[in-house]
């Protein structure tokens, strides 16, 4: 080593800092931690489902003590990272001194927890969906355990309410956290109904904008995206409407804004649809061209 190269290549780095920036707020509050976001996450699954992320048995007798002492202890955590966050968006916008930002994080984490058991009401309908319509699934504890589609739902409702409520950063770290873990990207703007599953889901990504009913279910490599990806469309719907009852087989490509998949349709694999399907419909590759036909609605 020597000494005179690396003395040579710290002052080249340091310069970089200042020439290109990509530095965590030099002189300023830094920006949200992502290892403090990944534990965090951690803690709230925990919440969500007690019992099935902890090395340890749960003890039941006192679940309400150790629910309050969890609630408490992430609450403190969340609160600090959502204040960064609050306050990057303000330095973004308005510039100058930053004003209300310990304030707004406070009232983020209140209304936060206040919606949780609705949260898990949810929750409860995705892990039964994914039951219901996976033949190889043995138990819903087997779901929760093991399905890395559940797992991303998970996060995505909970990243989904920061977004909501516009705060930075944040929402986006935490879909990319699970996205590294399960290979499942979910926007967290997107609006998801009830009752949803992703089979094996290896692949799947939901853009910003796209809406999807109640009762969807959809295969790995399934990409619900944009048509275009033009800066200026940012703000704009580009990404398409599923509606309730729709199932997507393993490779659809499903593109743009005024896409909309009608109701109780079924989308077969490796199809490419830039336009919108009546409800009812099944479309498919049949001879090298993709077809759309009207399937016969069940009878209730």
């Amino acid at each position: 080593m020597s000494i005179q190269r690396l003395d040579k290549s710290i002052s080249g780095l340091v310069e970089s800092y200042g020439k290109y920036g990509l530095v965590n707020q030099a002189g300023e509050a830094n920006l949200p931690s992502r290892k403090s976001i990944e534990g965090i996450l951690h803690e709230l699954t925990e919440l969500a489902l007690p019992g099935f992320r902890e090395m340890e048995t749960l003890d039941h007798d006192n679940l309400a003590l150790i629910t309050a002492e969890r609630v408490n202890r992430t609450a403190r955590k969340l609160e600090r990272e959502l204040e960064k966050a609050v306050a990057f968006g303000f330095r973004e916008k308005n510039g100058g001194p930053l004003r209300g930002c310990h304030a707004a994080a406070e009232l983020a984490v209140d209304d936060f927890f206040e919606e949780f058991p609705g949260l898990r009401k949810t929750l409860a309908l995705d892990v039964e969906a994914a039951f219901r319509g996976d033949p190889a699934a043995k138990s819903m504890d087997e779901v929760i355990l093991a399905y890395p589609g559940f797992e991303a739902i998970v996060v995505y409702r909970l990243a989904h309410f920061f977004w909501k409520r516009e705060i930075p950063l944040i929402p986006r770290m935490m879909s990319e956290i699970v996205h590294n873990r399960t290979g499942i990207d979910i926007h967290p703007g997107a609006e998801i109904g009830t009752s949803f599953f992703i089979d094996h889901g290896t692949g799947v990504v939901i853009g910003e904008t796209t809406v999807i009913g109640n009762g969807v279910k959809l295969y790995q490599g399934v990409t619900l995206g944009a048509l275009s990806v033009k800066k200026e469309e940012a703000g704009k719907k580009r990404h398409p409407t599923i509606e309730d009852g729709v199932t997507i087989y393993s490779g659809a490509t499903i593109l743009g804004g005024d896409t909309v998949i009608g109701r109780d349709s079924t989308i077969g694999g490796n199809v490419w649809i830039t336009e919108p399907v009546p409800p009812n419909s099944r479309v498919y590759l049949g001879s090298g061209n993709q077809v759309v036909k009207p399937q016969i609605p069940l009878v209730p």
